[in-house]
């Protein structure tokens, strides 16, 4: 069956970097990953190589990080007022921690370092800046909806 715009497929992936280093493993969850082709929630390199595939079919694929997560950010690296913690908050450098942006948006932050005023973050993407390889098993194609 080919795969059109609006098919449901669901995979089983290993994403790792250039070193090796697995940062996900879909295979080590219940379910495999469902999504639907155009939709536009995957990465374009990623949902791009599934459409080329055929059930059963496993694939590799190496995605530049321009076309992943992009570059790092500088900016993207910002100190807050230690004050904007709840005081009981314990803070542990590299966890990833969620918050809401002045705006109001829902994020996530990596604490790069803390003082006796200011905490540290990175709200850059984990994988910013870092190539990814992915092997891609297709497992089921649905008919679109």
């Amino acid at each position: 069956m080919k795969i059109n715009i609006g098919n449901k497929v669901k995979v089983h992936y290993v994403g790792k970097l250039t070193d090796g280093t697995e940062f996900d493993n879909s295979k080590q969850r219940e379910k495999p990953l469902e999504f639907i082709i155009g939709e536009g929630k995957m990465l374009t390199s990623f949902e791009n190589t599934v459409r080329g595939m055929s059930v059963g079919e496993t694939k590799t694929v190496n995605i530049e990080y321009s076309l992943a997560y992009g570059n790092v950010k500088p900016e993207a690296v910002v100190k807050v007022p230690r004050e904007d913690f709840p005081k009981e908050f314990r803070f542990v450098i590299d966890e990833v921690i969620q918050g809401k942006t002045t705006k109001g948006v829902a994020t996530k932050a990596r604490i790069l370092e803390v003082t006796t005023d200011k905490v540290t973050l990175d709200m850059n993407h984990p994988l910013a800046g870092k190539d990814l390889n992915f092997e891609i098993e297709l497992l089921e194609i649905e008919n679109s909806i």
